[in-house]
């Protein structure tokens, strides 16, 4: 039987590089619409991938609202035909004069941004009116991460309302990012996204109370994922994005998480240092290296492995089976986190059906495009 990830010839596959299977691609994103439920309730995150060609997959499947961090990351969406872009970062800088270009770049795609605090809320209004646009703003909660939000008090409150008068800004939802809720206990996440949901509900029914319209709550991302789809409220927009290539990471600590890493690395033996010694050209430069050293990679083919060294070019594993491997032999391994790691390549090499069918530009990975 072959595996999944089967490649007829991957002779002219260069390394390390990446490798991604289209055909589990789609099903990761088929998986990912049966867990919401509702297409209208999906708004993915696209800060793993990068990739027009990924982001038109899942417009393809009829998700038109999707989720960036970055303004090239939100341009690269409208190339993929999007037409409702969140761009979940709080704007400051230079970055309100590109939101502005943006705006009047692409009159027609509904977009908005995320805001906390009144300066540069202030300073974006001020930009958009003088330019004659408008942007949606989300105002950032904090969910007990501590990353950014401000407290859902009456402060808040006053902010959400100051968005809704200022001109050129739309008050447009609320943004509850909750990347703590990382428990492998599908029980214990679901638990803490029901108690977070309750103060969040609660603020938002505060607000359209006040006559303030707030028409979503931007929620969640992988690991939360299937709790936030478990609450019934229709104005919840869930934003998973590992998901969609998947790692070894989150495959490990969460087994509700149905899916399957559709993005490789491909490398090859470049030494045999020593008897159960083998010798990669897959450094710290190919993935990513946030996880702890010896524990960034894990080879299908080679689960006894063992990471001893990685250096900015190399990996060498120990293993019981080293001497399978000649120098040009090649090896796939499963990132554990795959999102830092695909930054790391201008294009990955796509597989479908087992022949490659072509390469596709991380194009998303530089933090400027046009805008």
């Amino acid at each position: 039987m072959k595996s999944i990830y089967h490649i007829s010839d991957s002779s002219s596959v260069l390394s390390p590089g990446i490798v991604l299977f289209k055909n589990l691609v789609e099903q990761n994103i088929g998986t990912m619409t049966d867990m919401a439920g509702s297409l209208q309730r999906l708004r993915p995150h696209c800060k793993t991938h990068k990739m027009v060609e990924v982001a038109a997959m899942v417009t393809a499947a009829g998700i038109t609202k999707q989720k960036c961090a970055t303004i090239a990351e939100a341009e690269m969406l409208v190339a993929a035909g999007a037409t409702d872009v969140f761009l979940a970062y709080n704007i400051v800088g230079p970055n309100i004069r590109r939101v502005v270009q943006f705006r009047r770049r692409f009159p027609d795609v509904e977009f908005s941004v995320t805001g906390d605090h009144q300066k540069p809320l202030r300073q974006l209004s001020d930009a958009c009116d003088a330019a004659g646009v408008e942007v949606g703003v989300l105002l950032d909660v904090d969910t007990d991460l501590g990353r950014t939000g401000i407290a859902m008090n009456d402060e808040a409150a006053r902010i959400y309302r100051l968005i809704n008068e200022l001109p050129g800004l739309n008050s447009n939802g609320l943004h509850c990012y909750d990347g703590h809720h990382h428990q492998p206990s599908a029980a214990e996440r679901r638990d803490g996204v029901n108690q977070l949901w309750a103060r969040v509900g609660a603020f938002r029914d505060r607000l359209v109370a006040a006559g303030l319209p707030v028409p979503r709550v931007v929620a969640g991302g992988t690991p939360s994922f299937p709790a936030w789809a478990a609450i019934a409220d229709p104005e919840i927009e869930f934003s998973p994005g590992t998901c969609l290539l998947q790692d070894a990471g989150y495959g490990e600590s969460y087994e509700d998480l149905d899916f399957t890493p559709a993005a490789l690395v491909l490398t090859r033996c470049i030494s045999r240092p020593a008897p159960r010694r083998v010798t990669f050209d897959l450094g710290s430069k190919a993935v990513a290296s946030d996880p702890p050293n010896g524990h960034r990679v894990y080879f299908p083919d080679l689960p006894d492995a063992t990471a001893v060294l990685q250096n900015e070019e190399h990996l060498v594993l120990e293993t019981e089976h080293a001497d399978r491997f000649e120098p040009g032999d090649e090896l796939l391994g499963i990132p554990v986190h795959i999102c830092p790691t695909t930054a790391l390549h201008k294009e990955v090499t796509v597989i479908q059906d087992g022949e490659i069918a072509g390469t596709w530009p991380v194009v998303a990975r530089d933090r400027q495009l046009t805008v």
